[in-house]
């Protein structure tokens, strides 16, 4: 379901020029922030769908007996934003926090769904991110919209016995990459190094973003879209070429066949995050101990630059009758070393907060385990995160890409690649404009 957004009030919201319209909600009390002048016990409800955030929380509980929180599980992506939209306009239902993922956070914003936390100290946290995780929560303007909670920097394994017996290093640059994949390619015609997939909008974004891509824009009450930009060019250029000549699969991710191709040493690497290791232990337990893990490569030898695949914040929804309350708790969360310690060992999330690797990741992940130095290979393509900005119809945006890239993949032609890329401009475009958005 596509939230339609009208014109008016709720546009000036989206282009962040009203901030206040977003903070204010039926439930406020009248104070201009929001703020709660309960001093007693209070209960909050988080919508979560992290696993076993009941646990983390437990800890909270146990040493806050004045603010309790309940965590309430959710299914995550476009359900839960549906639900969390559909409450916030009936005017009850919604909860105190919710776990929003980073892409759905302008959407969230230009609904008023969300409290701008600029004013209940919020502020305060920002030196415990890095300034990619920052940017995805405040949109680049001065309110806050949430609290970095994790991360998904975007990383490459690769089959390090593979490499070994070609005599080939892992990828310093994309120029690296591909002369690899053609040389596995040839040397063993079922082997690729990676897949194209269409079916991963989130993977190609982080891509782009890597490159210098921000797909979307703000700039005073408009919004500007800049999908096929010259960086989301040469990103779909790139691998439209590798596809054409047939040196890498063009099939989507998360397929029974991909799956399994990991496990055979039919796929000997892939293009992924920080959350990587879980997806092969699962499905390619066999080769334990034949993986490693890189950076990315870089479009510039001796670059820093990296892009973002996954993530969430905490955020307070416009309904909290209780946001200093919230506040405490997410400040607590996502920058407490015991939370920080339970969301890494018992929700098994990357956390956000820069000290993690320090504090809660000092040992590699087990199907990693012969890698000691993963965690630290993990922080530096965290540190290297570019900024990217997320327009309010990420949902329009993505579902063109899915259409008009399994297309291209299938045709096999570069040219597609970029015609692709026109088509998602156009599509995310239109439907900004139908929807009561002023675009630039």
């Amino acid at each position: 379901m596509r939230i339609a957004f009208k014109a008016g009030a709720l546009a000036a919201v989206a282009a962040l020029a009203l901030t206040t319209a977003a903070c204010s909600s039926p439930a406020s009390t009248g104070d201009t922030d929001g703020a709660s002048s309960d001093s007693g016990p209070v209960n909050l409800t988080y919508w979560a769908w992290a696993p076993n955030m009941d646990k983390v929380v437990d800890i909270w509980n146990k040493s806050h007996p004045d603010i309790t929180v309940t965590v309430n599980k959710q299914d995550g992506g476009d359900a839960a934003v549906t639900k969390l939209l559909t409450a916030i306009k009936a005017g009850s239902g919604a909860p105190d926090l919710m776990q929003a993922e980073y892409q759905k956070i302008p959407t969230l914003v230009s609904a008023g769904a969300l409290k701008d936390l600029s004013k209940l100290g919020a502020a305060s946290t920002k030196s415990d991110f890095t300034a990619g995780a920052w940017n995805a929560v405040t949109l680049g303007s001065s309110a806050i919209y949430a609290v970095p909670q994790d991360t998904g920097p975007m990383m490459f394994y690769y089959r390090k016995d593979v490499f070994k017996k070609l005599g080939l290093k892992a990828p310093a640059t994309w120029d690296d990459y591909a002369k690899a994949a053609e040389v596995i390619h040839k040397a063993d015609p079922t082997q690729y190094l990676g897949t194209f997939s269409s079916g991963d909008p989130g993977w190609f974004a982080g891509l782009t973003q890597q490159a210098g891509a921000s797909w979307w824009s703000i700039s005073g009450q408009s919004w500007g879209v800049d999908i096929d930009s010259a960086a989301s060019k040469k990103v779909a250029s790139y691998w439209g070429g590798l596809v054409q000549k047939g040196v890498i699969d063009n099939d989507p991710m998360y397929t029974p066949a991909w799956n399994a191709a990991l496990n055979d040493g039919k796929q000997v690497g892939w293009i992924s995050a920080v959350w990587g290791p879980g997806v092969l232990a699962g499905n390619a337990g066999k080769t334990k101990g034949d993986w490693a893990a890189a950076t990315l490569p870089q479009w510039t030898a001796g670059a820093n630059a990296n892009g973002n695949w996954g993530g969430s914040s905490t955020a307070v929804t416009a309904q909290s009758e209780h946001p200093q309350q919230a506040m405490q708790f997410i400040k607590w969360l996502n920058t407490d070393p015991t939370a920080v310690k339970a969301l890494a060992q018992i929700a098994n999330i990357y956390p956000a907060d820069v000290h993690a690797t320090d504090s809660a990741l000092t040992t590699a992940p087990d199907f990693f385990s012969d890698q000691s130095d993963f965690y630290q290979v993990a922080a530096k393509a965290s540190a290297a995160v570019q900024p990217f900005t997320y327009g309010p119809n990420v949902n329009v945006a993505y579902s063109a890409y899915t259409d008009a890239f399994a297309k291209a993949a299938q045709a096999k032609q570069q040219s597609q690649f970029l015609s692709a890329l026109s088509s998602m401009q156009s599509t995310t475009t239109s439907d900004l404009k139908k929807s009561g958005f002023s675009v630039k």
